[in-house]
């Protein structure tokens, strides 16, 4: 089960507005990061984008999703945008996710943006792998849905459209740069990507035939994938069409990007260089797990642990305001202690050559009375407590008497044993 992070964020667009997006940040290991260009006037909130991109985060893969110039949160009037400012504010938001992160290694695109990141995969450096979703095979296609008030807008040069329901002013403009974006470039653009592709489409799909889909898949060159997305919509408006496109693209990632799990934001650091430990922000939450059962939780306690290369999670029990999204602070202190013990009558075994088969230890912790103590003599009313760790050993092996009681000596001996019976001298400096 792997949590992850939402993130809400600003970058500046190609015409200089501020555009809003979300940062899906998985913890543990990334597999890589990605940009989300949603559809056609749809923003990064639609349902298919957040699901979407929140199954890849479920799965290690950092993704930025953004509000294209005049969508949703973001600045700018959607008349004064077009195909091509588009594709720069894509181009832009790569910038931005380099900047803060890593350069994206994978690009999706939903309908138009699959067009967008097709036409902008090129000018973005490190661009490794590239996803398109119900997408046309050139822009020129939305373009099509205004030909009846192609007469208005010559006349007035701006006229008010519907599209889906909501009401969006476009320019003569606009048609004139999709226009400019013919067939022939972006047959162009999708023979030269130069990396592997994905192509998701519904038969089904009534808004961008799948003949679109044929076409894009012909003119690109190998290595290329076609997944169907056989009973699914558009939109994909049911969650678990949406869910198995995030999981097949997470599987298709890791085979096409199999050096980023290595050469990724999580660069391995000495194994003994410390432990890190960092609040992660409050806000929502998600857990993996299958599609209909991801669930959103607020991050009360929540903490990301670091050890070199190795990171997990600690939390409080919901009885004490947490998630119980890990095991709380003397959770990990008492595995700290049952690991280093198991681990050391293993050595000592080991260099013994005793038939030590297997150890398993048992740790609880508590705070306990203790009334015969150099305090009690504060009076009888005054009880003072102590720390108590019980650990219980199992060990198995074909072992005899004086060698299993030998291994108990052994296990008082082990490294974090002496170290909590130490009293270590405890240094805190503020940055």
């Amino acid at each position: 089960m792997r949590v992850l992070r939402s993130e809400r964020l600003e970058f500046e667009g190609a015409g200089g507005q501020l555009l809003a997006a979300r940062l899906e940040v998985p913890i543990g290991p990334s597999v890589g990061t990605a940009v989300f260009a949603h559809c056609f006037t749809c923003g990064k909130d639609i349902a298919a984008a957040t699901r979407i991109s929140r199954g890849l985060a479920a799965e290690g893969i950092t993704v930025l999703r953004f509000d294209f110039t005049g969508i949703g949160n973001s600045e700018g009037d959607f008349a004064n945008t077009d195909f091509t400012s588009n594709v720069e504010d894509l181009v832009a938001a790569a910038r931005h996710l380099e900047g803060i992160h890593s350069p994206p290694a994978l690009l999706v695109g939903h309908s138009l943006g699959g067009s967008a990141v097709l036409a902008a995969a090129h000018r973005i450096p490190g661009v490794r792998a590239v996803c398109t979703i119900g997408s046309p095979v050139e822009p020129d296609h939305v373009g099509r849905l205004f030909r009846h008030v192609e007469n208005d807008l010559q006349a007035k040069g701006e006229v008010e459209v519907d599209i889906a329901g909501r009401s969006f002013r476009i320019k003569n403009d606009f048609l004139d740069d999709i226009a400019e974006h013919s067939d022939e470039t972006a047959s162009e653009r999708i023979r030269d990507l130069g990396v592997p592709l994905l192509i998701f489409h519904s038969p089904e799909d009534t808004v961008v035939s799948i003949d679109h889909a044929a076409r894009i898949y012909r003119r690109a060159r190998h290595p290329k994938s076609f997944v169907s997305l056989a009973g699914a919509d558009h939109l994909l408006t049911d969650p678990a069409d949406a869910a198995w496109v995030a999981d097949m693209l997470a599987a298709w990632v890791r085979r096409v990007l199999p050096s980023e799990t290595k050469h990724g934001d999580a660069q391995p650091s000495e194994p003994h260089g410390g432990v890190t430990v960092r609040s992660l922000p409050s806000g929502e939450w998600y857990v993996q797990g299958e599609p209909q059962s991801r669930s959103r939780v607020r991050a009360q306690f929540l903490q990301e642990v670091t050890a070199g290369r190795h990171r997990l999670l600690a939390d409080e029990p919901e009885n004490f305001g947490g998630d119980d999204r890990g095991p709380t602070p003397y959770d990990l202190l008492l595995a700290g202690l049952g690991a280093c013990t198991s681990m050391t009558l293993h050595m000592y075994a080991r260099r013994k050559k005793w038939p030590l088969e297997r150890v398993s230890v048992d740790l609880s912790h508590e705070r306990v009375h203790a009334k015969d103590c150099a305090d009690c003599e504060r009076g009888a009313e005054y009880e003072a407590r102590i720390e108590r760790i019980t650990r219980r050993l199992r060990i198995e092996g074909p072992l005899d008497a004086e060698q299993r009681a030998r291994l108990l000596e052994i296990a008082d001996r082990c490294p974090v044993h002496r170290t909590l019976e130490g009293v270590p001298e405890i240094v805190t400096e503020l940055d």
